[in-house]
């Protein structure tokens, strides 16, 4: 039978499976499942995989409680990540933010204001009120994107004539 997370990353679940040990210190099926989509778009399925077995079984479950950690903290710090937030005294953001992961599969995290709102980390649907800010945004990406082009192509054509 499949374990939560390979039935939640839609893959064939093995007998020695890597995502089951992880997951072991997770009550919940759901908050499994959560934690293995949001890891899994994070580091990439592949890259998820691979970062568990690279260390002993019995650490799985630490190992992906620290990934969590980190992957949350490089949302609300993606400079630091979460030993910024240590450092800084914010961890209880990080904290905040794993348990939103793990309820609700998003990274949420107190406004500044605390009194109760929170702020979306994660990434926005596309609602019917978003295209009219893709314009501009897909304009800023072609230009930039013939900036590139056009400098890249003078380097070639300097490096072609000299």
């Amino acid at each position: 039978m499949s374990c939560h997370g390979c039935r939640a990353l839609r893959k064939g679940c093995p007998n020695e499976c890597t995502l089951r040990a992880a997951l072991q210190w997770i009550d919940s099926p759901e908050s499994q499942a959560n934690a293995t989509l949001f890891l899994a778009k994070f580091y990439g399925r592949t890259g998820l995989i691979n970062l568990l077995n690279a260390g002993p079984t019995h650490l799985r479950p630490e190992i992906l409680r620290s990934l969590l950690y980190e992957a949350c903290g490089r949302y609300i710090d993606p400079v630091h990540g979460s030993v910024g937030l240590l450092c800084s005294g914010n961890w209880p953001q990080c904290q905040t933010a794993m348990e939103s992961v793990l309820k609700t599969g998003r990274v949420q995290v107190p406004a500044a204001g605390d009194n109760g709102s929170t702020v979306f980390l994660g990434h926005a649907r596309a609602g019917p009120g978003s295209s009219a800010m893709m314009g501009p945004i897909l304009w800023l990406r072609r230009i930039r994107l013939i900036s590139l082009l056009s400098r890249d192509g003078m380097k070639k054509c300097s490096r072609s004539w000299s």
